[in-house]
């Protein structure tokens, strides 16, 4: 890489004309601009400005590079500011799946707040993955298979799945006592968006699951669709079908009783996982630290 200072004092130059311009704005002498220009230029072993009886000019292999610099400098300045926004913020931004919002981290977040008075959280429920360096995002709950290029991703938990359905359902029939049963009720789906399709041909689906357990004969697609997970979860807690439900949105309505598992302890495990996930230059801020920290132990505790 060529020398920084050579870099900034070159775009400088060039963009507002001369040395004595640009050392008005680096706080530097023209003859200091004039020496890191020379050694970038010995560097690259192209001339970048015409020396002229009074002043320089750009040649055009300048103007080229120049054009390109200034990107480069400008993510940089990017980069920079928002890193110092993330490492100085008192507040913790949180980004997850809708359905892992609403299921998971909400019903456990007073235990985060209670441990960590001082942090103030923020949390955004999107489908779409965190851009972390576009968005002001500190940490990310994602689902994959936990290799992120330039993030740390730590597995938060594995995922089973099996049929939920409310109690009222079972009661009025028809029968749902082994799994052939499904065939006579109504199934309810997540539909996948087209990115969840793109990240993983191998998501668990209701066909998926039925060729997992052997059973053939079931017409795996019909029923109804919904947005997110916790939408069919709902819609199970209202009768209104079977949901394949991954465990790690179950916790309080099988505790509750407001879902059950028709089929007992019959389940399959999911093919990915959830996953911390921050950028490798954050990842040991306090405040992710103390976030990680306390998932993990969530997780650990009861899934």
């Amino acid at each position: 890489m060529p020398p920084l200072n050579a870099i900034r004092a070159f775009e400088a130059a060039a963009r507002r004309g001369g040395f004595q311009a640009a050392g008005a704005e680096l706080n530097v002498s023209a003859n200091a601009v004039g020496r890191l220009v020379k050694v970038l230029e010995d560097w690259l072993g192209v001339k970048l400005f015409r020396r002229l009886p009074r002043g320089v000019a750009v040649t055009e292999a300048g103007r080229g590079y120049l054009s390109r610099v200034e990107n480069l400098l400008d993510q940089l300045a990017e980069a920079t500011a928002h890193l110092q926004r993330l490492e100085t913020s008192e507040v913790l931004t949180v980004s997850a799946g809708p359905s892992l919002v609403a299921r998971w981290l909400i019903p456990r977040l007073g235990r985060l707040v209670e441990r960590h008075r001082d942090l103030k959280v923020r949390v955004l429920a999107s489908a779409s993955l965190a851009d972390f360096e576009r968005e002001e995002v500190d940490v990310a709950i994602r689902h994959g298979s936990g290799t992120y290029e330039g993030l740390r991703g730590d597995l938060l938990m594995r995922e089973d799945f099996y049929p939920v359905c409310s109690p009222a359902l079972l009661a009025r029939g028809p029968r749902l006592q082994e799994p052939a049963d499904l065939s006579q009720h109504v199934l309810l789906h997540q539909q996948l968006t087209r990115h969840e399709r793109d990240q993983a041909s191998d998501q668990l689906d209701w066909a998926f699951w039925l060729a997992e357990i052997g059973l053939r004969g079931i017409d795996a697609q019909r029923g109804l669709c919904f947005s997110f997970s916790h939408m069919t979860l709902q819609a199970a807690a209202a009768g209104q079908g079977v949901a394949l439900a991954s465990s790690a949105y179950l916790d309080d309505d099988l505790e509750t009783g407001r879902l059950i598992r028709p089929f007992g302890d019959l389940s399959v495990q999911g093919p990915h996982g959830f996953f911390i996930v921050s950028p490798e230059a954050t990842a040991d801020c306090d405040k992710i630290v103390a976030f990680r920290n306390w998932a993990l132990e969530e997780a650990a505790d009861g899934g």
